[in-house]
């Protein structure tokens, strides 16, 4: 084991942070420049570039090639600024938010992304409400500023009126589209240039009350007097920084740029990595939370992806390290069946390209090659003393299809990828209590067409949906359970737990069913 200051000087080296948007707010884009400044990628291809096969990093599976969403959370790590920097990008699109919940619990802060001509949209107030509760600090970045964007004032006014969190601007648009002139920042006391006539010189100083230092065409421009004008409003009557309530999650510091054209995002990067926390300590079941230099090694599963390398058909589970250091060939207990594995194969992550890790510490994000041992919110740890972290959210399927293989002679690949695919999370299987036929539940449609798509391409596995419609699930006490209690109104199916629950057709279905077996106790999740 690295000695106990080794390891905690590595702790206060990490920030771990996930990337929340409303799809197109320009997450991926933004994703791509953090990585340029970390010298991960050398170009920054456009989410344009999307058509021409040049694709971002984060988005490696092929239906997000073709569709040009990201709809599985990617880790990437990297150096930069005397930090290591680990972001987990997550799906944009709403129907895959219960992978981005389980992301948000295996991270420290937030970025939220939103585009200033829209505004905060509903995904990113679904998004935003996780970090809330969690308490983890935001950080945000209002993005596409060289496109036409809404009144800043409005923006930042629309983050305490709708989010309910208090807004720090660090800097200010000069402008926006045609006459974005650049950025008043106020944090570094500059003015950052969109275009400088002089390549050299991108940014104009300012003095200790927000005037520029030396003479520039850029006083006499109505658009630099607009901005001056609101800083100084800001200045006076907006709220004051507080680094008590950012580490709240209460205040979020707000800086304006574009990703697309790289500008402004250095400027957010460096202030982030001034402000956001190191790895902190995590909840435990046994009442006692663990904190990042505890010396005992212990992390917990957050992620299962199947087929991130086709070629392999391997599966990784993803862990988020939060105590001790992690050691390559160390022995672990999995505290859910109290199994000894050893940790023999494990990866680090740059999007598509993976690298064998000897050593981790808190803060960081491992993957374990997985051969069907682990499930999502499992808890590994070392040592005789037992951990248990407090469980992942989970959420009840809306959305039912009944599945199965197109060609009854190619079972086995059907069956394997079934299993597989479900243990990731993002689809919940379902048995018809009877009939043992295989029902699919998802949060949203786009899931099955995922589903659908992967079990063609990964598994070989032609697959025949049929859709069911919008179900409400309610699971009944097996003691309770009378098989004639099953109709066609509400169908009695057994989880993956072989726990039994019926899938209601609607809301005046379940109150019928109430109504006549008035003792029967129906819970919306076990």
């Amino acid at each position: 084991m690295g000695n106990k200051s080794s390891i905690d000087a590595s702790v206060d080296k990490r920030r771990t942070f996930a990337i929340i948007s409303h799809p197109d707010a320009g997450k991926t884009t933004i994703t791509e420049q953090l990585l340029l400044f970390g010298g991960i990628v050398r170009q920054a291809g456009t989410v344009k570039a999307k058509k021409s096969g040049n694709f971002a990093k984060s988005d490696w599976m092929e239906i997000e090639k073709k569709r040009g969403i990201s709809v599985t959370s990617s880790v990437m790590q990297f150096d930069y600024g005397g930090k290591r920097i680990n972001i987990l990008d997550t799906p944009g699109h709403q129907d895959f938010s219960e992978d981005t919940y389980r992301t948000l619990m295996a991270v420290d802060s937030a970025v939220m992304v939103i585009d200033a001509a829209k505004g905060i949209e509903p995904q990113t107030k679904k998004l935003f409400q996780i970090c809330k509760m969690r308490g983890i600090p935001i950080f945000t970045f209002m993005n596409k500023l060289d496109r036409d964007s809404r009144d800043p004032m409005e923006l930042i006014s629309q983050l305490e009126d709708v989010l309910g969190i208090e807004g720090y601007p660090m800097n200010w648009p000069v402008g926006s589209g045609k006459i974005l002139r650049g950025l008043y920042d106020r944090y570094n006391r500059r003015v950052e240039l969109y275009r400088p006539e002089d390549k050299n010189k991108p940014y104009l100083p300012l003095d200790e009350d927000g005037n520029l230092l030396e003479p520039s065409k850029l006083e006499e421009d109505n658009v630099y007097r607009d901005a001056k004008e609101s800083m100084d409003l800001i200045a006076e009557a907006g709220n004051p920084f507080d680094a008590e309530k950012i580490r709240n999650g209460e205040q979020t510091p707000v800086f304006f740029g574009s990703a697309l054209v790289n500008f402004g995002v250095k400027t957010f990067l460096d202030a982030y990595l001034k402000f956001a926390p190191k790895p902190g300590e995590h909840e435990t079941e046994n009442e006692v939370d663990l904190k990042p230099d505890d010396k005992q090694f212990t992390g917990f599963v957050f992620k299962i992806q199947a087929n991130m390398n086709p070629k392999h058909r391997d599966r990784i589970a993803f862990v988020r390290v939060c105590s001790g250091e992690f050691e390559k060939g160390m022995d672990v207990t999995l505290q859910r069946n109290q199994k000894k594995l050893r940790l023999s194969n494990v990866t680090e992550f740059m999007a598509d390209t993976r690298e064998n890790v000897e050593n981790a510490v808190a803060g960081d994000i491992i993957g374990l090659y997985d051969t069907g041992n682990f499930q999502i919110g499992d808890t590994i740890y070392a040592g005789k003393r037992e951990v248990k972290f407090t469980k992942l959210p989970q959420f009840t399927p809306e959305l039912f299809m009944k599945v199965s293989a197109k060609n009854v002679m190619k079972q086995k690949s059907f069956h394997k990828g079934i299993k597989q695919l479900v243990q990731e999370g993002a689809v919940q299987l379902y048995t018809a209590y009877t009939t043992g036929d295989y029902i699919l539940g998802a949060v949203g449609q786009l899931q099955f067409e995922v589903f659908q798509f992967r079990m063609q391409n990964e598994y070989n596995s032609e697959v025949v949906m049929e859709p069911m419609g919008k179900k409400t699930a309610r699971w009944i006490d097996p003691e309770q359970l009378d098989e004639k209690m099953s109709s066609s109104r509400n169908i009695l199916v057994k989880d993956g737990h072989g726990d039994p629950l019926f899938l209601f057709e609607n809301s005046f279905a379940e109150r019928w069913f109430k109504e006549k077996y008035p003792d029967v106790k129906l819970t919306s999740k076990l």
